[in-house]
């Protein structure tokens, strides 16, 4: 019996096909061959079977080849900080200053008034230290290389007295004291898990002592049998003793958002009213703006920071000192940053709000052809995500999806490879859309991805 993979078309064969011109007249030669050879392949070592229309298989594999591998999807979890999917969407403000600096060229390091070099930290500066209440601040590229850069600059060689409570770990299994240890500092831990007192800051100071730093449990809760100082205490403790006081509040919040009941995380400029002489935070987290790490406070503190060497090797590129300053100019105005900047506008979006979002969704969702069974809407939860106000809940109304024979699983993957993907929750065998984390333009692009997933399954 003759081997049908012995019938299999040749590279060069299909190439010659008329049909295929439309295929090398989109993608590179190269990147078509590719698609040929790695097709064939996969029919010869007989994981799948040749396929029908062969010119439409290899578009595919060539445009899957060429597709960006980071790309936009639509966030429907619920989790308005979403980590994995690239954490806070950006402000049309802060989109269009990107645009502008990298369209052309830029003051990125240019002062216009004299025509000499200028700083790139001039463009954060003022809005920084304005909106946090701090003498200075300092941008550098993320948060953890805050941490680094301030640690080696004003603690390299030397002790830092960090509470236990607080030797925490970070996304992507980063830890704490293994960040400390990489500055050049020397941990020295005081307290226990769920208590540390004031004196044992203070038991703990002594010649080798060169900062004492407080990290905020952003990621998790204690509850019950605790203790931890007020840091306006540590501040007064480390003022007496002539060394820093660094406070890493985490997640960036300038805004009160307790009038929506979100109260467990330090503000930033509670830190400074406090007596931190140096504030690190996040930019890409509560603040609403691109991925940066911020640090504020005393003059003297950010001075030696901005000349430490690491400075250089962990500084901001111009794109994200373009969308920060656009992000925290929308700040001078607080309602205006509240509807603006789409973390802050999501955190507080008012339940009626969403349950009338969540109609429109269900109704649009409800027109695709082949649904087994019309959504639904239930009374559900979001969260804020992003390692901030652990255990809150905010209420929201879930338009909750049938999968029927695709299963929950088969659906919510479906999802994930529309032209648009959507990312979506699976709870007790059905797929959860949440309206928080979807804006009203990115509806029809769900229900286009409902349809896709559902083609040829009604």
């Amino acid at each position: 019996m003759t081997d049908p993979r012995r019938e299999l078309p040749s590279v060069d064969r299909l190439l010659q096909l008329d049909t295929l011109a439309s295929v090398l007249a989109e993608h590179p030669r190269q990147v078509v061959v590719a698609a040929i050879r790695d097709l064939l392949q996969v029919v010869r070592t007989g994981r799948a079977a040749p396929p029908d229309d062969w010119v439409a298989a290899i578009a595919e594999r060539a445009a899957a080849q060429t597709a960006p591998s980071l790309r936009r999807v639509i966030n429907a979890t619920g989790v308005v900080i979403h980590t994995n999917l690239g954490r806070a969407p950006l402000a049309e403000a802060a989109l269009e200053a990107v645009r502008s600096v990298a369209s052309g060229f830029s003051t990125l390091e240019f002062d216009l008034a004299s025509g000499a070099r200028g700083s790139r930290q001039d463009h954060c500066r003022t809005l920084l230290a304005d909106q946090s209440g701090a003498d200075d601040a300092l941008v550098v590229n993320n948060a953890a290389g805050a941490l680094v850069l301030a640690l080696n600059a004003l603690a390299e060689g030397r002790e830092v007295i960090l509470s236990r409570g607080e030797l925490i770990e970070i996304g992507g299994s980063f830890r704490i004291p293994d960040i400390l240890a990489r500055s050049g500092a020397r941990l020295r831990e005081v307290g226990t898990t769920n208590r540390t007192h004031l004196r044992d800051y203070a038991e703990a100071i002594g010649p080798d002592t060169g900062a004492i730093l407080v990290v905020h449990r952003s990621n998790f809760e204690q509850r019950g049998f605790i203790t931890s100082p007020d840091p306006a205490e540590l501040a007064t403790l480390a003022v007496e003793h002539g060394i820093p006081f660094m406070h890493d509040v985490g997640s960036g919040l300038l805004m009160d958002l307790a009038p929506w009941g979100l109260t467990s995380e330090p503000r930033v400029t509670d830190a400074i009213r406090d007596g931190a002489g140096l504030v690190l935070f996040s930019g890409d987290k509560l603040l609403g703006g691109p991925q940066a790490g911020c640090l504020v406070g005393a003059g003297a503190l950010i001075t030696r920071c901005a000349r430490n060497p690491l400075a250089r090797a962990l500084r901001a590129d111009k794109m994200t000192l373009a969308a920060l300053e656009a992000t925290l100019s929308l700040y001078r105005d607080p309602e205006r940053a509240r509807q603006e900047i789409p973390v802050l506008r999501m955190l507080t979006s008012h339940p009626a709000e969403l349950r009338t979002r969540a109609e429109s969704l269900a109704a649009l969702l409800g027109t695709v052809p082949g649904l087994p069974a019309a959504p639904v809407l239930e009374p559900g939860h979001s969260t804020p995500g992003g390692g901030s106000f652990p255990g809150a809940e905010l209420a929201t109304t879930l338009v909750v999806l049938d999968p029927g024979p695709l299963g929950a699983d088969g659906l919510a993957l479906r999802l994930r490879r529309a032209e648009t993907p959507v990312v979506a929750r699976i709870h007790d065998g059905r797929v959860i859309l949440d309206p928080r984390t979807i804006h009203d333009v990115e509806f029809p692009a769900v229900a286009a991805a409902l349809g896709s997933a559902f083609e040829g399954d009604g």
